[in-house]
């Protein structure tokens, strides 16, 4: 007869595996980040992630069978969120071991923006610094409802897409920092890429705003998305 203790044993670790079976994915890892930044339809996120429709509520429906996410129908769609704060954690904690224990994740970053303009590291402190002080424009430039689920103070709203036809917004002759998502964001990096060539002095804050929240860096929720 099996020993009670390793029953108990065997049997704790099962659960535990569920988290580890969930997130082993690729793209249930990107599906997280995305919901890490709001609550988004099916629709959304496979469009987000280069997705069929179908494949994405499969990985979603593998997500939420491990009590990662939760979904509710509001009307004709259905709406995902993370289940609480503690998934965004996981998943920016498994991130930093990756970015800390894995070579490939610089290499594969630093191919990524090599020679592109204005991609040259910064000093980040230095950075943050003017960000908090209002020294610099701030653009946020994620679809506007991940703007209202959190935001830096003062941040000007400016999606990617609607970026080219709202350059008369911005400030020619002040420093613009452009954040997105994280450090694989790509939407920033387009966007410095694209206010260069305009002829702005455009820098990439590399941080998103989970990073930017567990740092204690003050984050704005607008009213209707708490």
């Amino acid at each position: 007869m099996k020993n009670p203790n390793r029953i108990f044993k065997d049997a704790i670790y099962e659960q535990f595996a569920r988290i580890g079976k969930a997130v082993s994915s690729p793209k249930r890892l990107e599906l997280l980040d995305l919901l890490c930044q709001a609550e988004r339809t099916v629709e959304v996120l496979a469009k987000e992630s280069s997705l069929t429709l179908a494949n994405a509520s499969q990985h979603l429906q593998v997500l939420r069978a491990a009590r990662l996410v939760e979904a509710d129908k509001q009307g004709l769609f259905v709406i995902y969120r993370l289940a609480d704060q503690t998934v965004c954690e996981l998943f920016r904690t498994m991130r930093m071991l990756a970015e800390s224990r894995l070579a490939e994740v610089e290499q594969i970053k630093r191919r990524f923006l090599e020679g592109r303009e204005g991609m040259e590291p910064v000093d980040r402190e230095a950075l943050l610094g003017r960000v908090r002080e209002g020294a610099v424009t701030v653009l946020d430039v994620r679809p506007v409802e991940e703007y209202n689920a959190g935001h830096i103070p003062g941040a000007l709203s400016i999606p990617l897409k609607e970026l080219e036809l709202r350059l008369s917004d911005l400030p020619p002759d002040q420093e613009i920092v452009a954040y997105c998502r994280g450090p694989y964001c790509v939407l920033s990096v387009q966007a410095v890429e694209m206010l260069r060539d305009k002829g702005f002095h455009a820098v990439r804050l590399e941080e998103g705003i989970q990073d930017l929240r567990a740092m204690g860096f003050p984050i704005t929720v607008e009213e209707r998305a708490k």
